[in-house]
């Protein structure tokens, strides 16, 4: 580990670790976010990527390196070449954020689409190595790999050293690992906390089995941990080092998001909030000082839009709802006057007259609310039919 850390100087950012106090005051202890989202590329990926690049012969140098990745590995990957002097092609799904793809193709990569989804762009990748002798860099599973991200938990140690928590995201598992390897090699007694996206979570039944399992079709907005299947190299880590593994929801991951934002002035990807959502979930779970492994900051603008908007949901602060009124002149004023004095600032509406639903004198009204929080919420539901309206939240 100290080989890598080594490697990676004058490489890698040594990341901020940042107190939160809204995080503190919830948990009862002090709170730290360890920002990887700031790191070079957005993310930790170009630790592992490059001590994995770093350390091949110069003929497997020679032959360039080739990676498929919806995003974060892959702009780790080119990066690190790019340092090197390395060829690398990148394999990326079809439908991956253009931004994303110019990113890689920016820090230097080749970049070919290909697939649907991340399985499919892997296979490609291999077989692009086996017919072309390149060097296949896996995005987590390789010694190197796990090596290179557990120079995030030195610098943990070296920025906290009365750290007593360490909360980090898995997917494929080579953060988890890395930070566990570094951590309790130094400080056994700090407890290491996985967190997982519950629609996306191979760890849990892989650990219960005692091997990798795969688990069919992960479903989570957090891509960054969505892994079907724990690499070999750190799940036996993980096995052995890491003292829990938590899931979080979708919603909890949006409430998390949404808090880095504006409590923390922080831009995180759904995978890197995935610390702070768990925290927020089970607040007195977690013995402090407390830090929280934000991994990276790379969200496409469209899926930061949905994502917040989702939070807000999440949090009580956004109000979707549909109702029917009487279509006849100054309805919808009236209607609008209500939710004035509500004090329910209204962000959209649209308004239907046309359905075989609705009556020949009916008109349907969908509106979208900015409110304060759930009793506002409530109270904004209960003024509406008190006033008449039949409410559809």
């Amino acid at each position: 580990m100290r080989h890598a850390q080594k490697a990676l100087s004058g490489v890698s950012r040594i990341t901020a670790l940042e107190g939160s106090r809204y995080l503190s005051g919830l948990v009862g202890a002090p709170v730290h976010l360890k920002c990887e989202n700031l790191q070079r590329t957005g993310s930790f990926k170009v630790r592992g990527a490059y001590v994995r690049i770093a350390g091949l012969t110069e003929r497997e140098r020679a032959a360039g390196v080739v990676a498929a990745s919806a995003g974060n590995h892959a702009q780790g990957v080119a990066l690190a070449a790019s340092l090197l002097g390395v060829r690398s092609t990148v394999f990326m799904p079809e439908g991956a954020p253009l931004p994303k793809v110019a990113a890689t193709r920016e820090y230097g990569a080749e970049v070919r689409l290909h697939g649907q989804i991340v399985d499919e762009t892997m296979r490609a990748a291999q077989a692009y190595a086996r017919e072309t002798g390149a060097v296949f860099i896996h995005p987590f599973d390789h010694p190197d790999v796990v090596a290179g991200q557990g120079t995030v938990g030195l610098e943990i140690l070296e920025q906290c050293p009365e750290v007593r928590t360490v909360v980090v995201g898995i997917g494929g598992g080579g953060l988890a690992a890395g930070i566990a390897v570094a951590v309790k090699a130094l400080r056994p007694d700090v407890r290491i906390v996985g967190v997982q996206a519950a629609g996306a979570a191979a760890y849990p039944p892989s650990l219960a089995a005692g091997h990798p399992v795969s688990i069919q079709a992960p479903v989570t907005m957090a891509d960054g941990i969505k892994v079907g299947r724990p690499g070999d190299v750190p799940f036996k880590i993980i096995n052995d080092l890491v003292d829990d593994v938590v899931t979080v929801t979708e919603d909890d991951l949006s409430s998390a998001l949404l808090l880095c934002l504006e409590r923390a002035k922080l831009v995180v990807e759904p995978a890197g909030a995935s610390p702070v959502a768990a925290l927020l979930a089970a607040p007195d779970s977690f013995e402090g000082p407390v830090v929280a492994v934000l991994s990276g900051g790379n969200v496409d603008p469209l899926l930061m839009q949905r994502i917040l908007r989702h939070g807000m949901a999440a949090a009580g602060r956004y109000l979707s709802l549909r109702l029917r009124l009487t279509d006849r002149p100054g309805a919808l004023a009236a209607l609008l006057e209500v939710l004035s004095e509500l004090d329910a600032n209204v962000l959209d509406v649209s308004h239907v007259r046309t359905d075989p639903r609705l009556r020949l004198t009916e008109a349907e009204v969908e509106l979208h609310l900015e409110t304060k929080g759930p009793e506002h919420c409530a109270e904004v539901g209960e003024a509406l039919r008190n006033a008449g309206y039949l409410v559809m939240l």
